[in-house]
């Protein structure tokens, strides 16, 4: 679709302005165009001017999207469609002036890429329902981004935000071609919205909003949900309710032209000390954290009892320990340790910031790799044995305490 030719849009200069002091905040990867933050900085008042004269006239075209690949957990790659960064900049316009305008109309269990939500409150809110409901439907959408309906996305969009112009930037956003890693432009067949553009995370909320929040609200009252963008729980009361939803489901995604990742789909259990059943699944992972039966001890006696609930992932807990292992500041036995904890501290202060809410114990276990990599480090530096090795580190800890995060907060 496209404006009549000369009609002005109402976006703001000052709105530019704002998108690139919050899009600059979020990464360097460049586009396809090549150009850094160093180089649309030489001239920023004109670059931003520009921006903002082809957006309110009409006349912003996207250039096409850069194909990265990143490991997944599984071996295999996720693609990346990494736009310019003058098209992150005119997303993250369009992007609020519809957050402004739409927030409000989502579920209030939908905490991904959300103002005032966050991860760790869809965390506790899953941790909650475990306690409320037996059953659990842990659910993988196959390919969400990739399948996104074009016709249904802008239909979508259409409903909620009556300005053209909106779904006409949408609809461009949309059509963006991909460059593949082989230089090889590759052409959108009406669907797919790329993870990577700065407008994808809303739009795949709006998506999912009208596909699976709202229809499981008015059809399936009983249950309850937690959704973080495509990451999707569904508690139930018993089995057969569970089955019953995830056959209902599979048959709204096809509806949507979305299908459930069978193989990554599962009706788990929520074993605890009231909950006794011999059921085959009792476990499943949600954002890092793993949800099972796991030993605790009651508060008011002390007494051991079983209770459902999260620590941090063994992946999250492999994760960390292969990040600690490979990083190639080990190799290097010139530098001072002060060079290796300032290179770890943002990440260490990251970890434990995340995980920390339910895992001290098993955190504590992972940051021990850090213990064992310095003792190696530091064997390896002076050239001393095992037993130098930790009064050394006993020495460097007593002298100074707060050279490592995980070491200011008792973590080792």
């Amino acid at each position: 679709m496209e404006l009549q030719i000369g009609k002005t849009i109402p976006i703001e200069y000052q709105w530019v302005e704002k998108a690139y002091q919050k899009v600059k905040q979020g990464g360097k990867a460049s586009g396809i165009d090549n150009e850094s933050w160093t180089d649309f900085e030489k001239q920023t008042d004109r670059n931003l001017y520009v921006i903002w004269n082809r957006l309110s006239s009409g006349s912003y075209y996207p250039q096409p999207l850069r194909e990265v690949e990143i490991p997944k957990k599984d071996g295999k790659k996720r693609k990346l469609g990494i736009p310019t960064l003058r098209d992150r900049i005119a997303q993250q316009v369009v992007k609020e002036y519809m957050e402004e305008r739409i927030e409000k109309i989502f579920h209030k269990n939908s905490y991904g890429y959300r103002p005032l939500k966050s991860a760790h409150q869809a965390i506790e809110e899953v941790r909650q329902n475990c306690y409320k409901q037996d059953w659990v439907i842990d659910m993988d959408i196959s390919n969400f981004f990739d399948e996104i309906d074009h016709e249904l996305m802008l239909k979508a969009v259409s409903h909620v935000m009556k300005e053209k112009w909106v779904k006409m930037y949408t609809e461009r956003w949309l059509e963006m071609p991909i460059q593949q890693i082989d230089g090889r432009l590759k052409q959108k067949q009406g669907k797919g919205t790329p993870q990577g553009g700065v407008i994808s995370p809303l739009l795949a909320n709006l998506y999912l909003h009208f596909t699976l929040d709202v229809w499981l609200t008015k059809h399936y009252r009983a249950v309850s949900f937690v959704r973080y963008a495509d990451d999707i729980i569904i508690h139930c009361n018993s089995k057969a309710e569970a089955e019953e939803v995830l056959r209902a489901v599979r048959e709204r995604l096809a509806e949507v032209k979305l299908q459930i990742k069978e193989e990554k789909t599962a009706i788990i259990y929520c074993k605890d000390y009231r909950r006794k059943e011999k059921q085959e699944k009792v476990k499943f992972d949600f954002l890092g954290f793993s949800y099972q039966p796991r030993g605790r001890k009651s508060k008011i006696d002390g007494k051991l009892f079983m209770a459902f609930t999260a620590e941090i992932s063994q992946s999250s807990q492999k994760k960390i320990r292969e990040v600690i292992r490979s990083a190639k500041i080990w190799r290097y036995t010139q530098i001072e340790i002060s060079a290796i904890s300032k290179h770890f501290n943002p990440k260490i202060r990251g970890w434990i910031n995340y995980y920390s809410i339910y895992s001290k114990r098993s955190l504590r276990n992972v940051m021990m790799k850090i213990e064992l990599k310095l003792m190696k480090w530091i064997s390896k530096k002076y050239k001393i044995g095992y037993r130098k090795t930790v009064k050394k580190l006993a020495l460097i800890k007593q002298e100074n305490p707060k050279l490592f995060y995980h070491w200011q907060i008792g973590y080792c």
